[in-house]
């Protein structure tokens, strides 16, 4: 079940029903007739297939999954509410009280797709039927949502705002949806957006575990590098990421350490510096392929070479498999962890160049977004991520 087949009042009303404590509360609360909200609440609990309520003669009184769902559900109308557009008194006070599931879902599908042809193909539903749900939202909001450019549309700055809180949305009612299963919500989906160093041995590792825990969830692994994956992780798109922390804080995300990683010059085995512990000169003597401007690595080997001229380096990438095709085949060098090519350093492809070298210590860690709550199933897997990183730090 997607978070958007599920009805946006009826998920206002369980939260009304859990705050206020009564039917007839909720049902004023939410503008429906109490028949027409027990009705829903009952269809509610038939999608999830469990129970929401005690109906008792002195109130409605919320389960532990109707206090998950109810929980999750504010969160929800939280994020669209502070993603909703406003404008002075045109609109409505709170268009977010009014939104449908039908209409966020045709929205996100525009935003995803960039043509209401694409949206259309990706959903099923006829393109005057998303038009039609675009321009009501545009109605709600009083603001224009996208501008038509040929056959595809551009997002407005209201409605990129929009689509973050609309996704955002969309992950707490999965993260509901998946709370509230019959299995007792070990279930659900994690999406990993995984950076290059954790590919190696740290989410390996982990996954094995938690696969072979006899999980029902799904795992969706991303790849990327930081800049690739920070935006889908502050939409919700990616619940968490995994690799090498940033030195600076970043207000809207929480970064949560798990081990040290201490990187190397690697070459190839014949590489002229090969069983030798060359100086800043001698490394400075031969061509490198670097990570790009502003990551961490470049960061890291520019400090190596702080106080004086950085060596030539022709190439600049990211790929661990094109940085070691290039090594192989030439005299490059370049900073890595050796856990990054651990398999070719034992295989005799390629070697570590020297001793260890000062400052090139990274720190590698979970980075979520701040206020962000895992499911059972998430925060599992991140135990066995921490436990995975002691094991590799001893």
């Amino acid at each position: 079940m997607k978070p958007f087949d599920l009805n946006l009042r009826h998920v206002r009303a369980i939260h009304a029903i859990y705050a206020r404590g009564s039917m007839s509360a909720a049902a004023e609360a939410v503008s429906l007739s109490q028949p027409a909200l027990t009705q829903g609440i009952a269809k509610l609990e038939r999608q999830l297939g469990v129970r929401l309520f005690e109906r008792r003669a002195d109130g409605m009184t919320p389960t532990e999954a109707g206090k998950i769902f109810a929980e999750r559900a504010a969160a929800a109308i939280a994020h669209l509410a502070a993603a909703s557009p406003r404008r002075g008194t045109r609109g409505f006070a709170r268009p977010e009280l009014l939104m449908t599931s039908t209409q966020l879902g045709a929205f996100l599908a525009l935003a995803d797709a960039g043509s209401f042809a694409g949206a259309s193909q990706a959903t099923g539903l006829s393109q005057p039927a998303l038009h039609r749900a675009v321009r009501d939202l545009e109605q709600l909001g009083a603001q224009p949502l996208v501008d038509r450019r040929g056959r595809g549309v551009a997002l407005t700055d209201v409605a990129r705002r929009l689509a973050r809180g609309v996704r955002l949305a969309a992950a707490e009612l999965a993260a509901a949806i998946a709370e509230t299963a019959p299995d007792g919500g070990e279930g659900g989906r994690i999406v990993i957006g995984a950076m290059p160093l954790c590919r190696a041995q740290l989410l390996p590792a982990a996954l094995a575990k938690f696969v072979g825990s006899g999980t029902s969830a799904t795992i969706d692994v991303l790849e990327g590098s930081w800049r690739e994956l920070v935006e889908p992780l502050r939409d919700g798109a990616v619940d968490f990421m995994i690799g090498a922390l940033r030195s600076e804080e970043v207000p809207d995300l929480v970064q949560t350490p798990l081990l040290a990683d201490r990187l190397a010059v690697i070459g190839r085995t014949g590489h002229p510096l090969a069983g030798r512990n060359p100086d800043l000169d001698a490394l400075a003597q031969y061509p490198w392929i670097v990570s790009h401007a502003g990551t961490p690595l470049r960061t890291h080997w520019e400090a190596i070479f702080h106080d004086r001229p950085l060596p030539a380096a022709p190439i600049e990438c990211g790929s661990v498999m094109t940085i070691r095709g290039v090594l192989r085949d030439s005299d490059f060098l370049t900073l890595l962890s050796p856990d990054q090519v651990g398999i070719e350093i034992e295989t005799g492809m390629l070697t570590r160049i020297g001793g260890e070298l000062p400052g090139t210590v990274r720190t590698i860690g979970v980075t979520t977004r701040a206020g962000w709550r895992p499911t059972l199933a998430q925060n599992r897997f991140l135990d066995l991520l921490n436990e995975q990183g002691l094991q590799l730090s001893e």
